[in-house]
């Protein structure tokens, strides 16, 4: 098989043509009767569209040989009921292919949102939002054209080609062999298009996911963009990727722009050669002259077949390259060749709850190592506080513990199995990371809870609002059935903050680790949340990565980080008579000069 792509570093893979090629038959046996019923009535149309031109063949002769009225009319009947025919038919085929379509789509978007749900956030993280996004939107709704439309079109113009090709032989072979010929533009000129579609569809796409990527980033972070006067160098990011997109739309009208000229030539050199040859050999007696006038009728209707062939082959080539793109999430849970991790697969499940951190390294995408060699042990139940200047490598240990990133050496297991081997259901039972990123999803103010604990009964939802201090929700118009986000109640940055915080305590994992999750909130409100949550949380283990100390004095042991290291460990009261570094920090918070020693 050939080896899939390699991506960018920060891309998503892309599936192979033989990936795609396995992806669509599995499609197609899921639906495995609705696509016979397709080939067997686009066959009988094309089959009943083959009568008019040969019949009108025999009238041509019959008149030509003195035949009656009586005949000319029967056989004017039977190209009328041939057209009947094929246009019933037709109908009915094409009816059935929309609806093959429709169902193939839907099942295109549910294998996508499922891989797409199913990815660990570190490969979201390096891929972006825009890539992932341009992929379930333009890519699906491509692809799904397809699937609809431009598959089944194809398909049948295929079978009415070879239908009239098939007669044209059948009347005269050798009619039907310049008819061929004729046709071996279209070849030469459909071979070179193809060569080189597949890649500019591919890098158009690319272009677009970036061009998306650059337009979210920029939308998102508009506050931070104004406060530090940056509006030209983003307006200039986002002038480069238009300019490159237009730049890739343009190779792939270049490619259109030569195709369709040529086809348009050649579909009239095969309809000349058999006029020209067919009166010869009518002239010399070896065809009669209604063979001649069907052979040129059937080559002059092969222009529609073919002419729709050829323009969803232009399609497909689009449509092929959005499929790849939307296949390639597949890709990754084989782990690709991608700067992303690989999404973990089933394991075996932890014996206990214990956290151990043996000689962990890691460093993002080939930098410098932002962690070098820690080792720390995290008791089950035990309160933990992790401090340090910033850059110290707190964040990214709080990653590794939460297994979205595997160490680049050593270890992090949770009761003795690696944390970032956990599947995602396991993991979430056992360790949930609170970042100060918060998201509010569109739904009610109940959807969005039960997101953590699909079972909760209402009196649950409001008592975990209530043990992170969440008293608004009690003042919310609709009560749990008030709309949030856009169009709806807006919740301001404490109460999104409180919102995640609820979804932890249903969740109720064994390890919680806080990464800055209060850093939102004003400090009463954020001690208050904290000893609510311990609280709740209580027997749990917690790890806190907190700036206020006050975080770290109710700890049960202090851990502080320098340089990618755990330099100092122990109690807040230790740490403060080591007088090293942690007592400085809290000697700082204070206001307070270190005594002199």
């Amino acid at each position: 098989m050939k080896a899939r792509p390699e991506p960018a570093p920060g891309q998503l893979p892309v599936a192979t043509p033989a990936d795609v090629r396995q992806a669509a038959l599995r499609l197609i046996r899921q639906d495995g009767r609705a696509f016979a019923a397709l080939l067997a009535l686009n066959a009988l149309a094309s089959a009943a569209g083959l009568l008019g031109p040969w019949l009108l063949g025999r009238i041509i002769n019959t008149v030509k040989d003195g035949g009656d009225v009586a005949t000319v009319d029967r056989l004017a009947l039977g190209i009328l009921l041939g057209a009947l025919a094929q246009l019933v038919l037709a109908r009915y085929a094409r009816n059935i292919g929309h609806r093959f379509g429709e169902r193939t789509l839907a099942r295109v978007r549910e294998n996508y949102v499922d891989r797409a749900l199913a990815l660990p956030a570190s490969i979201v993280e390096h891929a972006g939002a825009g890539d992932l996004t341009a992929r379930g939107t333009t890519d699906v709704a491509t692809a799904g054209v397809a699937l609809r439309d431009n598959g089944p079109d194809m398909f049948v113009a295929t079978v009415q080609a070879l239908f009239i090709l098939g007669a044209v032989f059948a009347l005269d072979p050798l009619l039907g062999l310049c008819g061929v010929l004729g046709l071996s533009g279209i070849w030469f000129a459909v071979r070179w298009y193809l060569r080189r579609a597949h890649a500019a569809y591919l890098a158009q796409g690319a272009a677009h996911s970036a061009l998306a990527e650059v337009l979210a980033a920029t939308a998102s972070g508009a506050r931070t963009v104004e406060a530090f006067g940056l509006q030209q160098r983003r307006i200039t990011a986002c002038e480069e990727e238009v300019v490159r997109c237009h730049r890739a739309r343009e190779r792939t009208l270049f490619l259109r722009s030569v195709l369709f000229p040529a086809v348009d030539i050649s579909y009239v050199v095969p309809v000349v050669a058999v006029l020209l040859i067919g009166g010869v050999l009518h002239e010399n007696g070896a065809v009669s002259l209604g063979t001649v006038i069907a052979c040129a009728l059937y080559l002059r209707q092969l222009s529609q077949p073919l002419d729709t062939i050829l323009q969803q082959v232009e399609q497909l080539q689009s449509s092929s390259a959005s499929f790849a793109r939307v296949e390639g999430l597949a890709g990754t849970a084989s782990g690709p060749a991608t700067a992303s991790p690989p999404i973990p697969g089933p394991g075996p499940a932890p014996v206990d709850d214990r956290i151990d951190v043996i000689g962990a390294s890691f460093a993002y995408d080939g930098g410098r190592e932002v962690l070098r060699g820690v080792d720390l042990s995290v008791r089950p139940g035990e309160r933990l506080a992790i401090v340090g200047p910033s850059g110290a490598g707190k964040s990214t240990l709080s990653r590794l513990l939460a297994g979205i990133d595997p160490p680049r050496s050593g270890s992090v297991t949770v009761g003795r199995v690696p944390v970032f081997g956990l599947d995602p259901d396991q993991l979430r039972r056992h360790v949930v990371l609170v970042t100060q990123e918060h998201h509010v999803f569109l739904g009610t103010l109940r959807d969005n809870l039960l997101i953590a604990a699909e079972s909760a009964a209402d009196a649950e939802l409001y008592a975990a609002l209530a043990a992170v201090g969440a008293d608004w929700a009690g003042e919310m118009p609709e009560g749990l059935d008030t709309e949030l986000g856009a169009g709806g109640h807006r919740l301001h940055g404490a109460q999104a903050q409180q919102l995640a915080l609820a979804r932890v305590v249903l969740a109720d994992p064994h390890t919680l680790i806080l990464d800055e999750a209060t850093a939102l909130l004003d400090p009463t409100t954020a001690r208050d949340t904290e000893r609510a949550l311990a609280a709740v949380l209580a027997g749990r283990t917690v790890i806190a990565v907190a700036h206020r100390l006050q975080t770290a004095h109710d700890a049960d042991r202090v851990a502080v980080m320098e340089d990618g290291l755990v330099t100092e460990l122990g109690t807040h009261h230790e740490l403060v008579a080591a007088d090293g570094a942690y007592a400085a920090l809290w000697h700082s918070w204070h206001g307070e000069r270190p005594a002199a020693s």
